[in-house]
């Protein structure tokens, strides 16, 4: 076997996150639309580092790419590490980057030492974890697992741009198999799925934790558009007693989930509640006119599913006592799922045992974001993840991950993937 050429971790994914940046960036953050330009400029970024540091990459059936050792022939059982190329727009540089990033540095120091291990490692780099462009999260990862449906694939980029299967097929993949809800990825050949991310929120900054790992993942309950139509008029000529106003409806209703929300945290249960997009539709809305209508986005997160689904029932309820005070009507898209995922508890305390190893403060903390780490375990993969920390939140320009805390996780990661090897 040739010597892979050395490399310096901390060299290498300083430079890998530069050209990220300048390969992908849009003049205020990052955006790496999936299935587009910005997500294959990411894969290209990575391909090619990958075969320099002497790693085979291949892609599968579904546009995702496969990273091993040239003496794992991609047949025997494997750890798998993986992670996400795409970014919400206008996002950041090291939500899911990271993750790949991690697993390169592992191959490359396992290629580097030349150590033979009894169960391969390999690096699975995903498309589609962001739900930003197509409503629909993990989408990489779902249709290996024949769990994106008809709707999915004919949400449109953003609502408005070519739809998601339109995309897939641009880059080549084959609908036949995913329309069929195929299973694509066999289970018998993953021993575990580890994914390194970066922390979405600022619990590991207030506590001063370098890493942290994770629990488990909150599932959520999403509409992509609710639409509430009322009825159009003048501002000043109609009373409030004959309005059928859908913008006071709407805060009404939010003003309701509020009160239940704030309730049920009372009461010590999981959950968030958000309305992200909110609009009166821009071809006909004036100061002087009430609105006829207004759109909204709906989502519910929870470690529980039952908590999901209570909670989303008591919103189906209030769309319906609103709409009989306000004298509108609510209108629903598509439900769209996302299962809460607990991770494997002997990985939690190998990642956690690993931590301590490394010197650093253990602490198990819950994901309050989605990952495809949920999707592996959903499946019946034991799956873990690393979080590292990052200041100032994620899906924003200004996230602000450490390059030593970075290296800190991947340390993690590899004393795990080559335990017992």
């Amino acid at each position: 076997m040739t010597a892979a050429p050395v490399f310096d971790s901390e060299l290498l994914a300083t430079q890998l996150f530069d050209r990220l940046a300048d390969a992908t960036g849009d003049g205020v953050g990052i955006t790496r639309e999936c299935y587009g330009e910005g997500e294959d400029a990411a894969l290209a970024i990575f391909r090619e580092a990958a075969e320099a540091l002497g790693l085979v990459v291949e892609a599968d059936s579904v546009a995702n790419l496969i990273v091993r050792l040239p003496e794992d022939d991609g047949t025997a059982p494997a750890n798998y590490i993986g992670s996400h190329a795409d970014s919400v727009p206008q996002g950041g540089n090291f939500d899911g980057a990271a993750g790949i990033i991690a697993g390169l540095l592992c191959l490359g120091r396992i290629r580097q030492s030349g150590r033979k291990l009894t169960h391969p490692v390999r690096v699975i780099m995903l498309r589609g974890e962001e739900s930003a462009f197509y409503g629909r999260a993990n989408i990489g990862s779902r249709v290996l697992f024949g769990i994106l449906d008809a709707a999915d694939l004919e949400a449109r980029s953003r609502g408005k741009g070519r739809t998601l299967g339109e995309a897939m097929e641009a880059t080549g993949i084959d609908l036949a198999p995913i329309r069929e809800g195929a299973v694509l990825f066999d289970t018998s050949r993953a021993l575990s799925y580890l994914e390194l991310h970066i922390e979405q929120g600022p619990v590991m900054v207030a506590r001063d934790l370098p890493t942290s790992v994770v629990s488990g993942i909150r599932g959520n309950i999403r509409h992509r558009k609710v639409t509430c139509r009322g009825e159009a008029g003048h501002s000043g000529a109609i009373p409030r007693w004959l309005r059928k106003d859908p913008v006071f409806a709407f805060a009404e209703l939010i003003g309701r989930l509020d009160e239940h929300w704030r309730t049920l945290l009372e009461r010590g249960l999981d959950l968030v509640v958000t309305s992200g997009v909110v609009s009166t539709d821009a071809a006909d809305h004036a100061i002087s006119r009430i609105p006829g209508e207004i759109g909204f986005s709906f989502e519910i997160r929870s470690q529980s599913r039952d908590t999901l689904e209570a909670f989303y029932e008591l919103f189906r309820s209030e769309c319906r006592a609103v709409a009989a005070q306000r004298g509108v009507r609510f209108e629903f898209d598509e439900r769209v799922v996302a299962e809460p995922a607990r991770m494997d508890d002997g990985i939690i305390a190998r990642l956690s045992e690993m931590t301590e190893r490394c010197g650093l403060p253990l602490e198990v903390l819950p994901s309050g974001a989605g990952h495809d780490a949920a999707v592996f375990a959903n499946a019946g993969v034991p799956s873990g993840m690393i979080f590292v920390r990052n200041r100032n939140g994620s899906h924003n320009p200004d996230e602000a991950m450490e390059i030593a805390d970075f290296l800190r996780g991947v340390d993690i990661l590899h004393g795990v993937v080559t335990a017992g090897n």
